[in-house]
């Protein structure tokens, strides 16, 4: 069974995915840009979820935790994209 890790690493086996591998969960797919390798696209409310679910807090202390240590994150031009769905 291939994971959301393996179909990020099909688009880009340089693409960075974060870690722990419980943040595989918030993976939504992979974007592409013209010019740039494609990238892992993980969903905001779902890693601010499975924060919550590895003891880091309540919603707000996860939300400050994700934007921070992984919306805020730059590690090259393989870093992953975060989504903000629309209501």
């Amino acid at each position: 069974m291939e994971t959301r890790r393996d179909m990020v690493a099909e688009w880009n086996t340089e693409a960075i995915v974060w870690e722990p591998a419980d943040y595989d969960r918030a993976i939504v797919g992979v974007v592409e840009r013209c010019s740039f390798q494609a990238v892992a696209v993980y969903d905001y409310d779902m890693l601010v979820k499975v924060t919550m679910d590895l003891g880091d807090g309540n919603y707000e202390e996860a939300a400050e935790y994700v934007d921070f240590n992984i919306v805020g994150c730059y590690v090259g031009e393989h870093t992953p994209m975060t989504l903000h769905r629309a209501s």
